[in-house]
């Protein structure tokens, strides 16, 4: 004889000779006469190692104790207790103990991977992601979803879940805020054969996110040689003077080319130019030693053109005072006072006009070698 305890928690399952007899609850058991009793948790599902659910279930009794659920081939039953997400049941017979809680089943089809609308996002947290595939969709983003490399659908931004049933998904996403691309170092020769290192710049702007993730291959690619390939073009055909003075002409020009093409490749291009144009070092050198004489000729005409215009207005000054004596005497005066503010102290002798004896002292004529009279 053998004594069994079956607590509050379990179920039993009792078999003699391998047969199954019933199920018993709580309390304790005296096995006897070839007996055998399976004892089982309540919390999980009904399972026994010496009885398949059928032939569990053909006992109407046991089976008003169970909450019984199959699931199809195609199919996820979401498992909730009290309300509460419990698991993810794969296709199957399952049964569980009432006892354990109120057993609520959510059935889904899985034949696509498109999650419906009405499964909660946050059981996906919770279980285990061997049922699903996340994919997210950041801001100022658009994504195309495929399956098995068919695009389906586009996909606003957002957190996408897909029920992983051997389908492959996958989302493709582009920016679709307006984006640079810089087409650096280019080194092009031009038309008297100079060659040249050009730093080119554009904006753009995706239109149709759909066509160009279906039909254009690395567009950024596409659009960095077709702007090399037309600063080659255009940038041939002009000697070095034209590329300095047309700058802005000829950035245009690419500017209006780049922005057809772009359209071909759903693109939107909305503003280019040349950002830097580097010469060859003994190329610099020699525009150098050209813009410093340019410079200098510059200067030597202006110094010649304000030394004509000093000597003509000293010119013009010497007839106002000849025609004016007024005038030359204030002159005079201003001169004078001009030398006696560097000069310390002047001692006059001898009675007279002060002014007058002043006048004549510094305009005396020398009478000899080193004096004045």
């Amino acid at each position: 004889m053998k004594k069994i305890m079956i607590s509050e928690n379990q179920k039993g399952l009792l078999f003699q000779n391998g047969k199954y007899l019933r199920f018993v609850g709580a309390g304790k058991y005296y096995l006897f006469g070839g007996r055998e009793m399976e004892i089982l948790d309540i919390e999980m599902p009904l399972f026994s190692e010496k009885c398949r659910l059928e032939h569990l279930l053909a006992d109407e009794k046991l089976k008003n104790q169970l909450a019984t659920l199959t699931v199809g081939d195609e199919e996820y039953a979401i498992h909730y207790v009290d309300g509460q997400f419990k698991e993810i049941l794969e296709s199957g017979r399952y049964a569980f103990w009432k006892d354990a809680g109120e057993h609520t089943f959510q059935m889904t089809d899985v034949s696509t991977p498109e999650v419906s609308s009405d499964i909660p996002a946050y059981i996906f947290k919770k279980c285990f992601p061997r049922y699903y595939q996340k994919a997210e969709v950041a801001d100022h983003h658009k994504g195309l979803l495929f399956w098995d490399g068919k695009p389906q659908r586009s996909l606003e931004p957002g957190v996408y879940y897909f029920w992983n049933m051997g389908t492959k998904v996958e989302v493709c996403c582009v920016d679709m805020r307006s984006a640079q691309l810089q087409v650096a170092g280019q080194e092009i020769l031009t038309q008297d054969k100079v060659t040249l290192r050009i730093n080119f710049v554009c904006r753009y702007r995706i239109l149709d996110h759909v066509r160009i993730l279906t039909e254009i291959q690395d567009f950024r690619e596409q659009l960095y040689t077709e702007a090399q390939m037309l600063l080659r073009e255009f940038i041939g055909k002009y000697k070095l003077d034209e590329i300095l003075e047309n700058k802005e002409k000829i950035a245009e020009t690419v500017f209006e080319k780049l922005k057809a093409y772009g359209e071909k490749i759903y693109l939107s291009v909305t503003e280019a130019g040349i950002k830097d144009i580097i010469l060859p070092g003994d190329v610099r050198e020699i525009m150098n030693t050209v813009l410093v004489a340019e410079k200098r000729a510059q200067a030597n005409v202006i110094a010649r053109r304000e030394e004509v215009a000093s000597t003509r207005s000293l010119l013009n000054t010497a007839k106002l005072m000849e025609e004016n004596q007024t005038l030359f005497k204030l002159k005079e005066m201003e001169y004078m006072e001009r030398i006696c503010e560097n000069v310390g102290n002047i001692t006059l002798s001898g009675n007279g006009n002060i002014i007058s004896r002043l006048a004549e002292l510094l305009c005396a004529e020398p009478t000899g070698k080193g004096g004045t009279s």
